[in-house]
């Protein structure tokens, strides 16, 4: 296990008895005597340090067979900011081009280290890099929109115009003067009972969405950068709201069909690979080989199976419908028992995997 991001086992053995809320998606702790694994702030009796062993997150628990607790329910909307964020989070959304140096956040009761911690884990990079992301972001809306390049400069902190072009052109790729023809992702994190997702969107559609823990993510953000001759940024989307909301009506059971706008360039069989995907009904399976029937190509067995690979919407591209010919759950990029998690829930087990 990587502890590189992790703090010391005294720390987070201290945090756990005192049910300290700021440790809250930093670590999940393992009880050795139980095989139950829990948040930092579970309820439940404390054990004792011999009996505790810690992880980053969820899937490193479940891959050495930790449950999760019935408790304190670390399955649900992993990731959450933690209380001790939000508000932060919340002046940033109120104020993009906000700049905060450590004895900003000092100030406010935050620990630098803890919110470099924190980001780093859970978005892959610094806050004073997602402040910047942001401010660049709020500037390329405005200029994309017909503001001036000088005046979206300065409007959001920068002292000099070059300081400016210089920031936007490392981080982007592109010079501000041609953001009205360049092509952008905006990428965001969704949360959901089995770990945040990773969703990308363009104007025209939702065109990502990965488990952030899924070995292929890299790969395809490079892709789709190439794909759509586009460059990704965080921020917001008009699409991001909704996607939010069906996918808690899918996991709470009461949507069965996704209406989104979908992005998914890739080759004609790709597509139709795709396209058949989503016309598997809710709650039901297809074999590798009826999918290769349902594509017309009866000996695409293979092809098929690389296509669902490349699929880089899940849930709402439902890969995870297609099983093996003697009803085996394989290939699943998101982990087989997120798959497992998925198909009971369409089918209406409860319980059934423990994380329900």
């Amino acid at each position: 296990m990587n502890r590189s991001n992790l703090p010391e086992t005294s720390v987070m053995y201290r945090a756990l008895v005192d049910r300290d809320p700021s440790f809250e998606g930093i670590f999940v702790v393992g009880v050795k005597t139980t095989g139950i694994f829990c948040r930092p702030t579970c309820p439940a009796r404390k054990p004792n340090l011999e009996n505790t062993e810690y992880f980053a997150n969820v899937k490193e628990a479940l891959a050495l067979g930790y449950r999760p607790c019935k408790s304190c329910h670390p399955m649900e909307l992993y990731g959450q900011p933690p209380a001790w964020l939000k508000p932060l989070l919340a002046e940033v959304d109120r104020d993009p081009s906000l700049r905060l140096k450590d004895a900003d956040l000092r100030a406010r009761g935050i620990d630098p280290a803890r919110i470099r911690r924190w980001f780093k884990k859970h978005h892959g990079m610094t806050f004073q890099a997602y402040l910047r992301s942001r401010r660049l972001n709020e500037a390329f809306g405005r200029i994309r929109h017909a503001g001036k390049v000088i005046d979206s400069a300065f409007d959001i902190g920068y002292d000099s115009l070059s300081g400016f072009n210089e920031a936007f052109k490392k981080a982007t790729g592109f010079v501000p003067s041609r953001s009205a023809q360049q092509n952008v992702v905006i990428v965001t994190r969704i949360l959901s009972p089995l770990g945040p997702l990773f969703a990308g969107a363009t104007d025209d559609g939702i065109c990502l969405l990965e488990f952030t823990d899924r070995r292929m993510l890299e790969t395809q953000i490079t892709r789709l950068r190439k794909l759509l001759g586009a460059e990704f940024m965080p921020g917001r989307n008009e699409h991001f709201d909704n996607l939010d909301a069906q996918l808690g009506e899918y996991f709470a059971g009461t949507r069965r069909r996704f209406d989104l706008p979908l992005v998914m360039p890739g080759t004609d069989f790709q597509r139709m690979t795709w396209e058949q995907l989503r016309s598997i009904p809710y709650g039901q399976t297809r074999s590798y080989r009826e999918q290769a029937v349902a594509v017309g190509n009866p000996n695409a067995v293979r092809a098929v199976a690389r296509a669902n690979g490349d699929n880089r919407i899940a849930i709402i591209v439902p890969c995870h419908r297609v099983i093996g010919t003697d009803g085996s759950l394989t290939g699943y990029g998101g982990g087989l028992w997120r798959k497992r998690f998925l198909l009971d829930l369409e089918r209406g087990v409860t319980g059934k995997t423990g994380l329900i």
